[in-house]
């Protein structure tokens, strides 16, 4: 609702539950709006193909799925670099939508039959630098309004710093160097 209510019209984009894996398709001659498919009515999932659109530029919003590759489970250790190069973005913003709604973030190295992550812990790290850069820098335009009607229509404006800050707790292995300090204490 909170989505199609802000992109529907603007964008021509609507989220729909989907019955089977998650997909974007853009709008085509029989179907005047793109619509993000969400896997199964789950709210992770729709929080994470939502990200994905967020990110997604003009020409790649035209594509089947943005025109990225998928490269299913059981990849190699170089398939799941690649794979962990291209999620960091959208994990990050998926992250900060999660703890807008009050919901718990789950991380997905989506490599359940292959060897998991290349390297947890950094990965980790990686999606909640991401995140964070994105919460001092600025978020993409439509990822900004999305995260802010989440806060508003959750009640998480007043305590979405804090429970930011919190989410850094939750990381597994050690913390950034000192250069990248995270501020644990509130």
């Amino acid at each position: 609702m909170l989505f199609n209510d802000l992109f529907r019209d603007d964008y021509q984009t609507e989220l729909v539950r989907g019955d089977r894996e998650p997909e974007y398709l853009p709008a085509s001659g029989e179907q005047n709006r793109a619509r993000i498919v969400f896997a199964h009515g789950y709210f992770a999932s729709a929080l994470h193909e939502i990200s994905h659109w967020c990110i997604a530029g003009q020409r790649r919003r035209a594509l089947v799925d943005y025109g990225y590759w998928y490269c299913p489970d059981g990849r190699t250790p170089e398939q799941q670099r690649a794979f962990e190069r291209v999620e960091v973005r959208p994990q990050a913003l998926e992250w900060l939508f999660s703890v807008a709604a009050g919901s718990r973030f789950h991380i997905s190295v989506d490599n359940l039959s292959g060897d998991g992550a290349c390297d947890e812990s950094g990965f980790h790290w990686s999606v909640w630098r991401q995140a964070d850069r994105y919460l001092q820098k600025g978020l993409p335009e439509r990822a900004g309004r999305f995260l802010e009607a989440l806060k508003t229509f959750y009640g998480t404006t007043g305590t979405f710093d804090v429970v930011w800050q919190r989410e850094a707790e939750r990381l597994p292995g050690p913390a950034p160097g000192p250069d990248e300090k995270v501020n644990r204490t509130l």
